[in-house]
């Protein structure tokens, strides 16, 4: 199976922006496009990609901020979880109270829940509903890798501060996200990447569940 990753960092918060792609008929799906849509849209044109869905891992400004100008120019459609609709709708004025500007957000395509699967060439992910950083979170699963968003980092784990957190929803998401094979890749929100193996032995958060 052809599978191929391209990562891009992207806006002040560093968001991880992934660009996945089946390597036989080049259609792509990304991930938390949050920022420098320009970048993200040389890479997918320079690779002649075909993206066929924009998915957020969750709906805070610093993930979706290039929706919008990704939307316009690939037509893909636009994929969050049903229990992040009203984050989403709340996105432009959460990057205005923290002090950054974001265009309106078109209206989400699909909505997701547990165990739904998105596919993109012979490529299938599976939703995992992993609340706790924010309401709908998620992860996606398959083809070896864990795209992770803010509930899982390399070492750490997303806040619980911001408005729709819950510590004790993180706990039973990360424990279920351990559960995967540990030569599962983890490719997080932020930072580096890892494995589901070594944050069963490094990650401090292993300790508070």
């Amino acid at each position: 199976m052809g599978l191929e990753i391209k990562e891009i960092v992207v806006g002040p918060l560093e968001v991880n922006c992934y660009i996945v792609y089946d390597t036989e008929n080049r259609e792509a799906i990304v991930v938390d496009p949050g920022d420098e849509p320009d970048r993200i849209l040389d890479l997918i044109t320079s690779s002649n990609l075909k993206v066929r869905h924009i998915i957020c891992t969750h709906t805070h400004f610093d993930h979706v901020g290039t929706i919008p100008e990704l939307k316009e120019k690939t037509a893909a459609q636009i994929v969050i979880h049903e229990k992040e609709a009203e984050i989403y709708e709340a996105a432009r004025d959460m990057a205005a109270f923290w002090g950054y500007d974001v265009d309106p957000l078109p209206p989400p395509d699909i909505f997701v829940s547990e165990g739904d699967e998105i596919k993109t060439g012979n490529l299938v992910f599976r939703i995992i509903h992993t609340p706790g950083h924010s309401p709908g979170g998620i992860c996606l699963y398959g083809s070896g890798i864990a795209i992770t968003g803010d509930t899982l980092f390399a070492g750490s784990v997303g806040r619980t501060d911001l408005p729709g957190g819950d510590i004790n929803l993180l706990k039973e998401s990360f424990k279920r996200l351990m559960s995967l094979p540990e030569n599962t890749a983890v490719l997080p929100g932020h930072g580096p990447r890892s494995t589901i193996g070594r944050e069963k032995r490094e990650n401090f958060f292993i300790n508070e569940v």
